[in-house]
């Protein structure tokens, strides 16, 4: 356990802000209220840094969105995408610029919190948190909130933000509603130096058998991280997706030093974001990308969010000040993450039956190519493709009408989308 304070001097002191998880969100949140000059306590289950299922592919609006003077732990920059249709119809879209980076979670976690203690926070580790109480015995006024951790010990705060992860016991407080559940599972496998290098500087990204699957590849040094995520309840055919993928790689000889898997939650659009004077974000939230998954970006932008207006909740000195900030951050959340998640719904169900398009329209049109290198980049996001661009808009509608037809074969797409 890490921490500047003794435990007593927890239980008689009262934080200005509380943070329950240390991830990209977590993280985040805590250097957004500490340099605001709050006092900030930063709670995480885990000794750090701590291993983590997820491919680590950091795109614009996740470097956007870091502190000032963070520089990336990168094991290498992605110039070009090989995309695949179930292993089939192989095509490799190059970029002069970079793409996006690509990093191992426990240093990118680690350098984040850091960033968040320099800036102030401090940090306890190897603490679990039971339970949130906003009144009660545990709770002195009607401004603190009591987060009690197992053994019964409670940290008092003026506001609390949950960034527990997917599995959130703030989330579950808070009443957070899930509108999309997937299964990812992933190998990190090392291999030789001469394979590594047929990698370097390329990623795979193949769509898969299951309607929404996707499989992945991220080269990461001597290691490539390897994963497949579809909906949940696709357990078995997931994890067969999962090996077939691996050895069509040629990889199945190669020993994974870690196998793991990890459940994806997308909130439903009516899902609260805040109870009281306690917010959340990033997974805690079910906030992510509902058709790719991707979660740090989303994890990095609704972190800040959260902790710049948990400061402003902390402030608060009655319930309907605290109610006001509390639907400030949620509109600021709805009106930037939630526009993309919307569209993200859509691409889905597009996806969902019609994978062949998608492929044949960002391997053969241009024009699609540059909407998916504009946003791992950073220029663009889904949002405001659909806003700055009403014909990308009508078209993704018209896609999701037509979904409901049978779906062409490859060929066909790729003549109708020229």
């Amino acid at each position: 356990m890490s921490s500047e304070n003794s435990s007593a001097d927890d239980e008689q002191r009262v934080w200005d802000v509380v943070v329950v998880g240390a991830g990209p969100a977590g993280a985040s949140a805590a250097y957004a209220a500490a340099v605001a000059g709050r006092s900030v306590l930063l709670l995480e289950k885990a000794e750090l840094p701590r291993y983590k299922t997820c491919g680590g592919g950091i795109i614009g609006p996740s470097r956007d969105a870091l502190p000032p003077g963070f520089e990336l732990p990168l094991q290498d920059r992605v110039h070009a995408v090989t995309f695949s249709l179930d292993g089939k119809f192989t095509r490799t879209r190059r970029s002069k610029q970079m793409l996006f980076g690509l990093i191992n979670r426990p240093e990118f976690d680690q350098q984040l919190v850091e960033h968040a203690q320099k800036a102030g926070a401090e940090l306890r580790t190897g603490v679990t948190v039971s339970r949130v109480e906003q009144h009660g015995s545990a709770v002195p006024d009607r401004r603190t909130v009591a987060v009690v951790l197992q053994g019964g010990e409670a940290v008092l705060a003026r506001a609390v933000v949950g960034a527990d992860g997917s599995a959130s016991r703030i989330g579950a407080h808070v009443g957070v509603k899930l509108d999309q559940v997937d299964l990812g599972l992933e190998a990190e496998i090392p291999v030789p130096e001469t394979v590594a290098e047929d990698w370097q500087g390329r990623v795979l990204i193949d769509w898969g058998p299951m309607p929404g699957s996707y499989g992945w590849v991220f080269p990461k040094g001597d290691t490539l991280t390897v994963g497949v995520i579809s909906a949940r309840g696709e357990g078995a055919a997931t994890k067969r997706y999962l090996e077939d993928f691996i050895a069509r790689l040629g990889l199945a000889g190669f020993e994974p030093s870690i196998s793991s898997g990890h459940l994806t939650r997308c909130r439903a659009d009516d899902s609260p974001l805040s109870r009281g004077r306690v917010l959340v974000c990033g997974d805690a939230a079910g906030l992510l990308e509902p058709w790719t998954r991707e979660g740090i970006s989303f994890a990095l932008r609704s972190g800040r969010l959260a902790g710049e207006w948990a400061v402003r909740i902390a402030e608060a000195h009655d319930a309907v000040d605290t109610r006001r900030q509390a639907l400030n951050y949620a509109f600021a959340i709805k009106a930037g993450l939630g526009v993309e998640m919307a569209v993200g719904k859509s691409m889905l169900a597009a996806f969902e039956r019609r994978p062949g398009m998608l492929h044949a329209a960002i391997t053969s049109f241009r024009p699609a190519w540059r909407v998916f290198a504009g946003i791992t980049r950073g220029s663009t996001t889904l949002g405001e493709m659909v806003r700055s661009h009403p014909m990308a808009g009508r078209a993704l509608s018209a896609l999701d009408r037509r979904s409901a037809v049978a779906a062409p074969t490859v060929a066909e797409s790729t003549a109708t989308t020229e």
